[in-house]
């Protein structure tokens, strides 16, 4: 007979740096869910990791005590590897629209569940229901036959999938201890095990439009995640990505949606959304078994690209899901998709831009009414911006900077000094950086091999 849970013991064993046995975690998370623990307990706990930190080992259990808390999907019955891709979050940050259809018309199976944006930083859920009709609610049911039938599927986390995580997140939220590395890597990776896939690539965002401000905070999380990836089988690789400024010309979800089937059509390749998205899937075909490298995977992923495979196969995803095609075909048929407003650069604004503050212009999107202050906030889907004048292009007065798409027109003073705001414009044009810093795997990362 085990001993009974002591919630107290093992907040103290917390609090005071002390190792947390795997199976405590697990029957305080159980138990947690189960309602026998209170908020205030748990709370207690959490802080403590969130002071003292959490070992690889204790991040794991953490983990799969909330990936074992509802149901954890079984996709074998859908040949191949499954393969998703998670991105820690950002401005602009439209790759699954793209990669995902990329990835699945080359026979890799994608079953992709997405979230909803909050903050600064957008959602796919969000961007997918900004096209007409398309549904993202479907059953465990559907989500499974439609991988087996057409090779993606793209949803939103059900009632099922990690109910531990939505409790702790919404007490993390209000408690301070949203920024703990371990805790949000062990949110992110329940989430992702829940779905059945087989391997798992990771998108970390550094940068000032991204949650990790710092590379080693961003290191660090990619390092926690591909760790947890590893100690439950799943084949993890991450990607560092640049987040400094917003990734694309779009920024709001219908925006967004319109800008990735450009993207589908070629019309961006030399972009470094399009190096962060080629990079992805790169990987994602490799982990897949359908490509010996991920260099080759990448060659593989601009020629689905160049030949339309991809973008018919973003089509095939929308038609089985409700949406409607004829928006993907034409993304200006859209009603309401035509900017309110121009922005101009002032007087004054002269040379080159050197730098867009992606957190400015994340937090520009949410007042434009593209994203949310509460989860409880709803969205305009065509709500948003897109950027005339990107990093290293001339810039003189009277040039357009920017289109502004909102119902909140009463506001369009203060959006516009706003994104006015976000520019920085120099002398001369800046060194283009790389959109992909570094590569991690269980082996360690790229750079330091």
């Amino acid at each position: 007979m085990s001993t009974p849970l002591n919630p107290v013991a093992l907040i103290t064993q917390k609090r005071d740096g002390q190792p947390v046995a795997p199976d405590d975690i697990a029957r305080l998370v159980d138990a947690y869910t189960a309602g026998e623990v209170p908020d205030y307990q748990m709370s207690a706990f959490i802080m403590a990791a969130f002071l003292q930190g959490m070992s690889d080992t204790e991040a794991a259990a953490l983990t799969d005590a909330m990936l074992h808390s509802g149901t954890v999907l079984d996709l074998s019955g859908t040949p191949g590897i499954k393969v998703d891709k998670h991105s820690t979050g950002g401005v602009g940050d439209k790759v699954s629209l793209i990669l995902a259809p990329i990835v699945a018309s080359q026979g890799v199976p994608v079953p992709m569940v997405s979230g909803r944006g909050l903050g600064h930083t957008g959602g796919t859920l969000d961007k997918l229901e900004s096209i007409p009709g398309f549904r993202t609610d479907l059953s465990m049911q559907a989500y499974k036959q439609q991988l087996t039938d057409i090779g993606i599927v793209l949803i939103g986390q059900t009632e099922e999938m990690a109910p531990a995580d939505r409790k702790l997140y919404a007490l993390r939220d209000v408690t301070g201890t949203v920024e703990s590395i371990p805790l949000i890597a062990a949110s992110i990776m329940s989430k992702k095990l829940a779905e059945g896939i087989d391997a798992l690539v990771l998108d970390v965002k550094c940068g000032r439009g991204a949650f990790m401000k710092t590379e080693a905070d961003a290191r660090t999380l990619a390092e926690t995640l591909v760790a947890i990836g590893d100690d439950h089988d799943t084949p993890s690789v991450a990607l560092l990505t640049d987040m400094n400024a917003p990734l694309g010309r779009a920024v709001g979800n219908w925006p967004e949606v319109a800008e990735s089937v450009a993207c589908l059509r070629g019309a961006h390749d030399d972009t470094p959304l399009m190096e962060v998205t080629y990079a992805l899937a790169g990987e994602m075909l490799a982990l897949g078994g359908v490509a010996d490298t991920p260099e080759a995977g990448r060659q593989q992923a601009q020629e689905a690209v160049a030949s339309g495979e991809a973008l018919d196969c973003l089509r095939t995803l929308v038609d089985a899901q409700d949406g409607d095609v004829s928006a993907i075909d034409d993304p200006s048929t859209r009603p309401d998709s035509e900017p309110v407003a121009t922005v101009t650069a002032p007087q004054g604004m002269r040379g080159t831009v050197t730098e867009i503050d992606a957190l400015a212009i994340g937090h520009l999107a949410v007042d434009l009414g593209a994203g949310r202050r509460t989860k409880e906030d709803t969205v305009d889907p065509t709500a948003g911006l897109t950027l005339q004048k990107h990093i290293g292009e001339p810039v003189a007065p009277g040039d357009v900077l920017a289109h502004l798409y909102t119902n909140r027109t009463e506001q369009l003073n203060a959006f516009t000094k706003a994104l006015r705001n976000a520019y920085t414009v120099g002398d001369a044009a800046p060194e283009r950086g790389a959109a992909v810093w570094d590569r991690y795997t269980p082996n360690g990362w790229a750079s330091q091999a």
